[in-house]
């Protein structure tokens, strides 16, 4: 199976971006599933029912969400009708929405989706993300329960982010870390099959700090005082994410690479993916 994953949609200029060139990514490729990390996509803070629909139409299969989750107040509402589009599964008990589903492909596999949120230098403080999401693997286990596992892990700290690698080792397709907006150099399939990358990147304006406009965050640095709201930036956006085969006899990565279109980034296709 192939598999796309998609960093965290900053703004307008990101959205615009993904609508642009998830079409030619699907068309190119042909991935059994789309997986998109959405959390920033409403004015760089949370998402929009409309967005989310969006995102849909442009090919994705899955949304993801994150810390900012519940930003954009209707979430709290809408999430429920949508089984895919995923909140941390680690938020505690009550919370609206899940944060794992089966996703069915056109061909007839299924894929176990989740997302699950760290716990260091990351608000708000969640329920323990291992234990989580050791439940959910356990009650769908790769290769029984499911063809293909993919996690998005919303982190902060790179350290916390690879003992979670590790931790899914061998029991997961991918896992992709996601919130830090900076595509990583690490991609690499790990000594028990599982495909990983510290931070998939943002699609996002990348002249930017993080996405957003640079003159505020540079004042809070340089000040330690707000002065206005952060909006994204909007120049031209990169494409920001991780392409993974998988092996059907196990479900476990044979191949991983990122991928990134457009924008002020070096960009990096899969050749030996093109049909």
């Amino acid at each position: 199976m192939r598999l796309i994953f998609l960093g965290d949609v900053v703004g307008r200029s990101g959205r615009d971006a993904v609508a642009r060139e998830l079409p030619m990514l699907k068309e190119r490729y042909r991935p059994d599933l789309v997986v998109v990390n959405g959390e920033n996509a409403a004015h760089g803070f949370g998402i929009t029912e409309e967005i989310f629909l969006g995102f849909l139409a442009a090919g994705a299969d899955a949304v993801t969400l994150g810390n900012h989750s519940f930003d954009q107040r209707e979430a709290l509402i809408f999430i429920e009708r949508y089984p895919n589009l995923l909140r941390p599964v680690n938020w505690p008990r009550g919370c609206p929405g899940q944060g794992a589903a089966l996703i069915d492909t056109a061909t007839g596999k299924r894929v176990l989706v989740m997302q699950a949120m760290g716990r260091v230098m990351i608000e708000p403080m969640l329920d323990d993300p291992f234990a989580a999401v050791d439940r959910e693997l356990e009650a769908c286990p790769l290769g029984r329960g499911c063809d293909a596992v993919l996690i998005d892990f919303h982190a902060e700290a790179t350290s916390e982010k690879m003992a979670f690698g590790h931790f899914c080792d061998g029991r997961a397709s991918l896992v992709a870390g996601t919130h830090t907006h900076v595509p990583t150099a690490d991609h690499q399939i790990l000594p028990g099959g599982t495909a990983y990358m510290s931070d998939a990147g943002m699609c996002g304006d990348y002249d930017s700090v993080i996405g957003m406009e640079k003159a505020e965050p540079l004042q809070r640095f340089l000040r330690k005082l707000p002065v206005e709201r952060l909006r994204p930036a909007e120049g031209p956006a990169t494409v920001a994410g991780v392409a993974v085969e998988t092996d059907d006899r196990t479900g476990l990565a044979k191949m991983i690479a990122p991928l990134r279109i457009g924008g002020r980034l070096s960009p990096a296709l899969v050749e030996e993916w093109d049909v």
